[in-house]
């Protein structure tokens, strides 16, 4: 296994910052964008490990699930040595107790407490960069999507291409837990209440009639789920 390499702290904000003039809206997939980064296990007690991958959006290109190009821990220092590469692989390992006990000071967090630990992911040759945080001595698994709703009927398999009207409202809705986050995405139309379970995608007369579009589910583990449809307007 590498001792992790890659992106560095005054690097990641700087390209965060860097960023910030972008004026797509924050739905929008037709974009060089990390959607999200998910750990295989959001939370993982000593010993355990968790394998990271994110779902990266590009413009004029279809999404795809990749594993990150760089990984570098932010916080805490002292826990650095928890990530490691294998085959190209990123892995997180909890340390056993006494370390995330001394990390625990280091924080200032009170004992027993799960120890977040905050990583740089890049990609891109570092141009797409994000944080993502996951928690040690404690244990969560990633979220799991409830049937989402399109267009009044049950999301298709992800294989099959949703069609969808033009110049109308197609709802979409998703059942989540109270303390969950939502997020719709599209190349496809313009979204409306994207951040809220249920939303709703119009494809205007201006708009791109194919595409993708895409669910993001995240929950206050840290867990993150996805699902991507095709999609194409007539």
């Amino acid at each position: 296994m590498n001792r992790p390499v890659g992106l560095g702290l005054v690097g990641i904000v700087g390209l965060a910052v860097g960023c910030g003039g972008d004026l797509d809206p924050p739905w929008q997939l037709d974009h060089d964008r990390i959607v999200a980064v998910r750990a295989s296990r959001p939370s993982v007690v000593a010993g355990a490990r968790s394998e990271l991958d994110g779902l990266l959006a590009f413009k004029g290109a279809k999404t795809v699930e990749q594993v990150p190009e760089g990984v570098v821990v932010v916080s805490p220092q002292s826990l650095a040595g928890a990530v490691t590469q294998d085959l190209g692989q990123w892995i997180v390992t909890a340390p056993d107790e006494p370390t995330l006990a001394a990390a625990r000071s280091e924080l200032g967090l009170p004992a027993d407490s799960p120890v977040p630990l905050q990583l740089g992911v890049s990609y891109a040759d570092q141009t797409l960069v994000a944080l993502k945080t996951i928690r040690l001595g404690t244990a969560a698994d990633n979220p799991t999507l409830a049937a989402p709703v399109i267009g009044g009927a049950p999301a298709p398999a992800t294989d099959i291409v949703i069609l969808v009207g033009k110049l109308v409202d197609v709802p979409l809705a998703i059942e989540v837990a109270e303390t969950d986050e939502v997020t719709w995405l599209t190349s496809c139309g313009t979204l409306h209440d994207f951040d809220l379970p249920e939303a709703y995608l119009r494809v205007e007369p201006d708009d791109p009639t194919e595409g993708e579009l895409a669910l993001v589910v995240r929950d206050d583990h840290g867990g993150v789920t996805w699902r991507v449809w095709q999609i194409r307007a007539e």
